[in-house]
């Protein structure tokens, strides 16, 4: 990638050079530190790559400064399923797609020239003309998949997740309040939302409820698509 770097590094000079950017040496050392790595990258981690380089700036500097790389084509922002803003290389004439972990939030990219193509098909088969588009897709990692328990409480799925029910803990009569509430061993359960704490909302057949943490804990799934 070091080719594609020192072009970007080129034009990033003759861009802010002839718009009359102010403070040009220290922008260009943003840029450098925002270039030595791949990852997607938050203002503070752009300053700490600076720190680690020597240079101490301003927050408020730093920011700006990854807002004019992102006016002028050197960096794409990126809000991915927590909203916090992510910076990454732009280079021109590249695409690629994204696939988040829902739990270990690794963000990991993806080029499918066949799926680029469908979807200029589809596009066009509407009489729509793309300009851009992007794709995410949230699901959970290869890693965590292999640290994940066959069987884990509804409590701890993740939003968007499907798993199967295959038993119920608890006494008699929470047993009783399950069943009631329409959740049965071998149902399939679609979790709406779920924020970690208080109730959560979970599908089934077609049918939404609000579940109490206390009880969604007593409810052990297995997860869709789970080897």
């Amino acid at each position: 990638m070091k080719p594609i770097h020192n072009q970007e590094q080129e034009q990033f000079k003759k861009l802010f050079q002839a718009e009359n950017i102010d403070r040009f040496e220290d922008r260009l050392a943003i840029l450098e530190a925002f270039l030595s790595t791949e990852k997607h990258v938050t203002a503070e981690d752009v300053m700490g790559l600076l720190e680690k380089r020597g240079y101490r700036f301003d927050p408020e500097f730093v920011k700006s400064t990854l807002h004019l790389m992102s006016r002028y084509g050197f960096a794409r922002v990126n809000r991915f399923d927590n909203g916090e803003i992510r910076y990454e290389h732009r280079h021109l004439g590249q695409h690629h797609d994204h696939m988040i972990c829902t739990k270990c939030q690794k963000i990991i990219e993806f080029e499918n020239p066949a799926l680029e193509a469908q979807q200029i098909r589809i596009a066009k088969s509407y009489g729509f003309h793309l300009l851009q588009h992007k794709m995410e897709l949230y699901g959970i990692c290869a890693e965590c998949l292999k640290e994940r328990q066959t069987l884990l409480p509804l409590s701890t799925a993740r939003q968007g997740e499907r798993l199967v029910i295959r038993e119920l803990l608890g006494g008699g009569n929470a047993r009783a309040r399950i069943l009631a509430m329409g959740v049965r061993v071998g149902d399939e359960v679609e979790v709406i939302s779920n924020q970690g704490k208080g109730q959560m909302v979970i599908a089934v057949d077609l049918k939404r409820y609000i579940i109490g943490r206390g009880m969604a804990e007593k409810i052990l799934g297995e997860p869709v698509g789970k080897q």
